[in-house]
């Protein structure tokens, strides 16, 4: 990316005629506040304790996410001390490309600052692209007892409410999280985010209810493996406990599978399309993890009972991968048309420039 400011941008230069449309994730806050440490944990497995020796980030660094082709996307974690008046601060073409805003604000600290930047950032970014998610991490509470993260939150969603009212702007959705890096919090925080982006989340949701209506099956989620996010799951209220054991199932499936799967010079990858794992809970629950593409599985719960029906699940779950297989088909002749269309509007940029007909870019 072209730099506008001294230590400012980092990474690539920045490619106006992108061949792919990322969906865009800003992580904003104070310094100190996690930032870092949380996209470490989430994307780079990085454990919680190691995040303590982390430096605090001076510049702007940008990070791809293309795990699978549902779970694609930008994060831009942003140094604390960034000044929206500073005219090097390009925030427009920045908060033009964005699909998710992520302000992080440290529960176990003084909030009034941070409420103050996160009214600054909301309103700019609000002005240059009403279609921005905007999504407050209430983070570090893993120290708080319940019913203190409950008095946290309410009293920063009223403040930033009030706020955003005072200015006129009420039209404007802040959505609240409460999270920690030491327990699974905030991976279901970023499932959350990430799901707003996803155009085909109402379709991988209808084929989730259609699924598990039709195999006895009382809940499942679709996640990427690596990262542990839940890329959807079907209309059942979700319920953290369960959440928590899917994170714990993958981790156990991974950990085995690279403890005991390819040796030598065998060629592939730990997790693949053989991939699956059954566990009897000590409930009369039994979870059923089965592979659905490279990056994805499928995670369920069910009665013991009903998974004696083990055929008729299989047999339903080809079904299932067969139209997640469609809907993956599909998105790439999407993102081939927009190559495609990015292609010529740049040959045609250039032919122009080169003609000297600047009125025509412009226009």
């Amino acid at each position: 990316m072209g730099t506008r400011g001294p230590g400012v941008w980092d990474c690539d230069d920045f490619d106006p005629f992108s061949s792919e449309v990322k969906p865009r994730i800003l992580l904003m806050g104070l310094r100190r506040s996690g930032k870092s440490s949380i996209q470490k944990v989430v994307f780079h497995k990085m454990s919680p304790n190691e995040t303590l020796f982390l430096e605090s980030t001076n510049k702007i660094c940008r990070e791809d996410v293309s795990n699978s082709s549902f779970v694609s996307f930008q994060i831009w974690d942003f140094p604390g001390q960034i000044d929206f008046f500073d005219p090097t601060f390009d925030y427009e073409m920045i908060f033009r490309g964005t699909g998710a805003l992520i302000f992080v604000i440290d529960s176990q600290d003084d909030y009034v600052e941070a409420l103050s930047r996160l009214h600054l950032t909301v309103t700019r970014a609000y002005k240059v692209n009403p279609d921005i998610n905007f999504e407050v991490f209430i983070h570090k509470v893993d120290g708080l007892s319940d019913d203190h993260k409950i008095e946290k939150q309410r009293d920063i969603h009223k403040r930033a409410s009030d706020d955003l009212a005072d200015a006129g702007l009420e039209r404007i959705h802040l959505s609240f999280y409460l999270t920690s890096i030491y327990d699974h919090s905030i991976f279901e925080a970023f499932s959350k985010v990430v799901q707003k982006l996803i155009p085909q989340l109402p379709t991988l949701e209808n084929l989730l209810n259609i699924f598990i209506s039709n195999s006895g099956i009382e809940k499942a989620f679709l996640f990427d493996v690596v990262s542990k996010i839940y890329i959807a799951t079907d209309s059942c209220p979700v319920d953290m406990q369960t959440y928590e054991l899917c994170c714990d199932m993958i981790d156990v499936v991974i950990d085995i599978s690279c403890i005991y799967g390819l040796t030598g010079d065998e060629v592939g990858t730990p997790y693949d399309k053989e991939s699956m794992a059954i566990i009897h809970l000590n409930n009369t629950t039994v979870m059923y993890l089965k592979e659905v593409t490279k990056f994805l599985a499928l995670v369920c719960f069910l009665r013991e009972e009903s998974f004696e029906r083990i055929g008729l699940i299989d047999y339903n779950f080809h079904c299932f991968k067969k139209a997640i297989e469609e809907v993956f088909d599909m998105r790439l002749k999407v993102q081939r048309s927009r190559k495609l269309l990015s292609q010529r509007r740049a040959t045609y940029c250039l032919s122009a420039i080169q003609n000297g007909n600047i009125d025509s870019v412009v226009h």
